[in-house]
């Protein structure tokens, strides 16, 4: 009899520290790593346009930057990724799609000839509470520029600006640029005009990684 309660005895204390064991192991498992995935934005991926306006009608004048540079910047949302990113085009990168080949030349010479640093616009992308402005630097001249911001399917991104050109001191690069362009800026009152309003649109679509 006492020989069946040892053994009873030892199955019972093995199997408790088995139980031990494996409790031990589970929690010595290590925890799981959770991947976070990454909005990019790239320069690739982007694109500058703006339009200006001429006559007393306001008939738009549509051109571009080909160039847009920064360092490729990633974030946890778009917000993100394009908050503080600083950027720079070249001024030589302006294109307008004119057939006469004539206008690019008259606004690098006229307009952006007749401002201070004309090699480059500079600036920073500010997403803050829910509100974006881009800081740029323009004419010598640094003031931001409130943007509405639009994004679809999480990826794709829009940004759209009013800059007028008073802000940065650039009155004087439109009346260059209007003088050039005197005869091509009359609207059928016969008055030239070209107005200090410039309509800004940035696209771009954010990689993941």
């Amino acid at each position: 009899m006492k020989r069946i309660i040892a053994l009873l005895v030892l199955i019972f204390i093995g199997t408790t520290s088995c139980k031990q064991e494996k409790k031990e192991a589970k929690t010595d498992a290590p925890d799981t790593i959770e991947v976070t995935e990454k909005f990019v934005v790239k320069p690739e991926g982007t694109s500058v346009k703006w339009t200006a306006y001429k006559t007393s009608e306001k008939i738009g004048v549509g051109g571009q930057f080909t160039t847009v540079n920064f360092d490729n910047k990633e974030g946890a949302s778009p917000q993100e990724a394009l908050n503080n990113l600083n950027f720079s085009i070249p001024i030589s990168s302006l294109f307008t799609n004119d057939a006469t080949n004539t206008r690019d030349a008259k606004l690098k010479e006229f307009f952006f000839g007749a401002m201070l640093d004309t090699e480059f616009l500079k600036g920073t992308i500010k997403y803050t509470n829910d509100a974006c402005v881009a800081s740029i630097t323009m004419n010598g001249v640094t003031n931001d520029l409130p943007l509405q911001v639009s994004i679809t399917d999480a990826r794709r991104v829009s940004m759209t600006g009013t800059m007028n050109l008073k802000d940065w001191d650039a009155l004087g690069a439109l009346e260059s640029i209007n003088k050039a362009c005197f005869d091509l800026h009359k609207g059928s009152d016969g008055v030239s005009k070209t107005w200090e309003d410039v309509a800004i649109e940035v696209n771009t679509f954010l990689r993941k990684s």
